[in-house]
């Protein structure tokens, strides 16, 4: 006796998988490296524990971070569990793009050509059964006529050499179009061989949402999920215009996100916050000082050396590397004013946060020993209620665009200068001699430094008014009691407005059309006898 298998039953088949209810992005909080995004979805309960399938979703979603709640619905219902669910899936037929190889675009344009082939050959196969059809007609007509004693033999061959005609036409038209046909088919194999061999194309990687409830009734309910993404990150950007003596400053932010879905009209929220540092004390070492008594040689000489000090103010310490989020050592965070979309292709997007309007006061300002070029300098306040945090500015004139500077870190209230390029009406050339003696019965040497300052200004005919352009030069600051530095004011020409400690001395010379001037600093570094390196 064969045993033979029967046909399974309906009801040992396995269920088919319940459709997935959509989970859209609703909000995104964009940090330093990643993104934390908030989906929304409204839900229909039944009584019981349900499982039900959402998404689909970016498959970059981080796992540990998955959190769901329900927002309303039913008295009791409650999230018993969340899990993500991946699979790969094979890539949808799309157009190619630029991004894509030559090979993939002339795949897309071979495929394109035989499917009009196709089309016509279709259109040229209906015309010539139709005019088949035509021809049977016309004969029966011929041998019906015949029966009948109607003889019209002119006619009849005249309607039978316009259909051989036209059919002729016709099946010479549907002969070049399946030659064709027939290249571009082998063409096309050969394009799909080499694809085979140069290019694998990987199935995509989709995931969707698990979600497992409980409620005692059934009824409508909203859900809350949540998860962090990487992939996405953000910078601020600003956009300074100077007019009128005001500053205007617009705050932008140029995001970027390729987490595999669209952000489409989401609450965009920035934040500075970095959730991959971890907080914590820096760890205690032992630093170990030791006293020595110097040496008769360490007593009687003195070394000392020149170097050059950066002055800037108490801040984070600049980093080496990409830049990242200075934010002042404190969280900050910004929020969109309206709804954005930003579509996940990778590139630069910019979005409008704040814009506020300060009154700015603008000098000209020239240091020499760097730069032989006059800059505008705009100092304004910022009013704009919240920290600006650094970044690049665009700068904007009356004239338009005219190039970028750097934002440092301003706090709310704090002033801030930004430099709106150099004026090509002003040359500043600097000249710089040193003399050296000793004295004799001290034999201190004493070096003396001359540094003259040549400006001038270029005016266009008619041009009025007189400008004033802020010079700044420095002198050595001495650490050590057995170096002096001392500024000759009676040799200076004129003298400086201001000397502050850190030895920049600043004049305000007032330049009319067309007008020079020289500016000439004298200043004396003595030492001792026992100091060397001077």
């Amino acid at each position: 006796m064969n045993a033979s298998t029967a046909p399974s039953s309906p009801e040992s088949a396995p269920p088919p998988a319940p459709e997935a209810v959509p989970l859209p992005v609703t909000a995104v909080t964009c940090l330093e490296d990643r993104a934390h995004v908030e989906r929304t979805a409204a839900l229909q309960l039944e009584a019981g524990v349900r499982r039900l399938r959402l998404g689909p979703v970016a498959a970059t979603a981080v796992d540990r971070s998955l959190h769901a709640e329900l927002t309303a619905g039913p008295d009791g219902a409650t999230v018993l569990d969340v899990r993500l669910v991946r699979a790969w899936t094979p890539r949808s037929p799309e157009p190619p793009t630029a991004d894509d190889s030559p090979l993939r675009r002339r795949r897309h344009a071979l495929d394109e050509e035989q499917r009009t082939l196709e089309q016509r050959r279709d259109r040229l196969g209906a015309r010539l059964d139709l005019l088949s059809r035509l021809a049977a007609d016309l004969l029966r007509e011929i041998g019906e006529g015949a029966g009948f004693g109607e003889a019209e033999p002119e006619r009849w061959a005249a309607e039978l050499d316009r259909v051989d005609t036209e059919r002729a036409t016709y099946e010479d038209e549907l002969a070049a179009v399946e030659t064709q046909l027939s290249a571009v088919r082998a063409e096309l194999a050969y394009v799909l061989d080499t694809l085979a061999v140069a290019e694998e194309e990987p199935p995509e990687l989709t995931a969707h949402v698990e979600l497992t409830v409980r409620s005692a009734a059934a009824g409508p309910a909203e859900l809350r999920l949540t998860h962090l993404t990487p992939c996405a990150l953000w910078r601020p950007a600003y956009r300074a215009t100077s007019s009128g003596g005001e500053l205007t400053l617009h705050t932008d932010a140029m995001v970027w996100q390729r987490t595999g879905e669209d952000w489409t009209d989401v609450r965009l929220t920035l934040s500075t916050a970095r959730s991959t540092l971890a907080a914590g004390p820096p760890r205690l070492v032992e630093d170990r000082l030791t006293l020595r008594d110097r040496s008769a040689a360490e007593r009687r000489s003195v070394e000392i050396e020149l170097r050059e000090e950066e002055i800037s103010d108490v801040g984070p310490a600049r980093v080496p590397g990409p830049p990242g989020v200075d934010d002042g050592g404190e969280v900050r965070v910004l929020r969109a004013p309206a709804p954005v979309s930003v579509p996940g292709d990778g590139r630069a997007h910019r979005v409008p946060l704040t814009s506020a309007a300060s009154p700015a006061h603008s000098e000209y300002v020239c240091a020499p020993e760097l730069s032989p070029l006059v800059t505008e300098v705009v100092r304004f306040t910022n009013t704009g209620g919240h920290p600006l945090l650094a970044g690049p500015v665009e700068l904007i004139r009356d004239s338009g665009f005219t190039g970028r500077a750097t934002l440092d870190f301003t706090a709310p209230g704090a002033a801030q200068e930004l430099a709106f390029g150099s004026a090509d009406t002003y040359r500043v050339t600097r000249e710089a001699e040193e003399s050296r003696n000793t004295a004799g019965l001290s034999q201190r040497t004493v070096v003396t430094r001359t540094v003259r300052l040549h400006l001038s200004r270029f005016s266009a005919p008619g041009e009025t008014g007189d400008r004033v352009i802020a010079v700044r030069e420095r002198i050595p600051v001495s650490e050590v009691s057995d170096v002096e530095v001392r500024l000759r004011k009676d040799s200076c020409s004129p003298a400086p407005d201001t000397l502050d400690a850190e030895g920049i001395a600043r004049w305000d010379i007032t330049l009319p059309p067309s007008g020079r001037r020289t500016v000439t600093l004298v200043y004396e570094v003595s030492a001792s006898a026992k100091v060397n390196g001077l």
